[in-house]
């Protein structure tokens, strides 16, 4: 039951005058400060400021795209890159927001950089720049602000690498199996950099592997999937389950244990199984009863979910236990 409710209702029984109501308030620690937001809220708002800055920046150059020069647009960026990785360097209290608009300013550099001059670079090869550039100043700041987007850089990278060394297309064909699997052991090396395994090195948090995990998983699913619905079952299907499999029995352990991350390649296992389960049923049972196929998918796929959701909760309540 909600406990302002049950206060209101406390209230209403024993006829309790305003002085009396506000006590009781008091007592139950309503009217206290949410703990921790003197702490955060600070680190959230100058973490927002950086982040609308940084985007400011850019669309203030776009909205003075005529007005400016080559050269002014070039300078303005570079100062910006420059001056927030010294005040990052400088002033250690406000490192993490200005690390921040740091790497949203490299961002747009090279977005820049990629629009004036025609180098023939590949779009991956830009993104991995952005990233190799920014990862000082993620190092420096030690922070989840800067690690999260970072992940999101680097697997975008790695998603436009595999569409650029698989013929510039998103189809999945069987002779691409081995620059999938490449890709995949790429992002599973991401994902293990930033685990806690490395934490005292990189400093990262537990959302900048759940950003890094959540991106893998959709990496594996989607190209899983288009293996699957393949003329005929490419390899990518069988090998995205084993690879979905094996991150599950990963993060279902004691030491790698996150909840978060299990419930998303929980969901990308259910997602490529139900699949599976309704390309057999569909191409090996062709006509019959189509309802009855499909009562028998669905009946599958809130199986599998309660089970999914009930092993994690299993070992959710086994990592609480073990914690306390």
């Amino acid at each position: 039951m909600d406990l302002r409710q049950s206060l209101f209702e406390l209230i209403a029984r024993y006829e309790l005058d305003r002085t009396q109501a506000r006590q009781l308030q008091r007592l139950s620690g309503l009217l206290d400060e949410p703990p921790g937001l003197a702490r955060w809220l600070p680190r959230g708002t100058a973490v927002l400021a950086a982040a609308l800055g940084g985007l400011g920046v850019v669309m203030w150059i776009a909205a003075n795209w005529e007005t400016l020069g080559r050269t002014g647009r070039f300078g303005l960026l570079q100062a910006l890159v420059l001056a927030t990785a010294l005040g990052a360097a400088w002033r250690p209290a406000a490192r993490a927001p200005l690390g921040l608009l740091s790497l949203l300013g490299i961002g747009a550099l090279f977005a820049y950089f990629g629009q004036t001059y025609q180098t023939g670079a590949d779009a991956w090869q830009l993104f991995a720049l952005w990233a190799v550039l920014a990862l000082p100043s993620c190092l420096g700041a030690r922070s989840d602000v800067l690690w999260a987007p970072w992940a999101l850089v680097a697997m975008t990278a790695l998603s436009l690498w595999t569409h650029t060394h698989i013929g510039r297309q998103w189809q999945v064909r069987p002779e691409d199996l081995d620059v999938h699997m490449l890709a995949w052991a790429m992002a599973l090396l991401l994902v293990a950099a930033l685990s806690p395994a490395l934490r005292r090195f990189t400093g990262a948090g537990p959302w900048a592997m759940r950003t890094a995990v959540v991106l893998a998983v959709m990496s594996f699913t989607l190209i899983a999937l288009g293996g699957l619905f393949h003329k005929t079952v490419a390899g990518q299907y069988p090998l995205g389950l084993l690879m979905l499999a094996v991150s599950a029995g990963l993060l279902g352990t004691c030491r790698w244990f996150d909840v978060f991350g299990l419930s998303a390649v929980a969901l990308g296992l259910n997602a490529l199984l139900v699949a599976g389960l309704g390309r057999w049923l569909f191409d090996r049972h062709g006509g019959g009863d189509e309802i009855g196929k499909l009562m028998l998918l669905g009946l599958g796929a809130a199986g599998l979910l309660a089970a999914s959701v009930s092993v994690i909760l299993r070992l959710s309540r086994r990592a609480t236990g073990e914690q306390a």
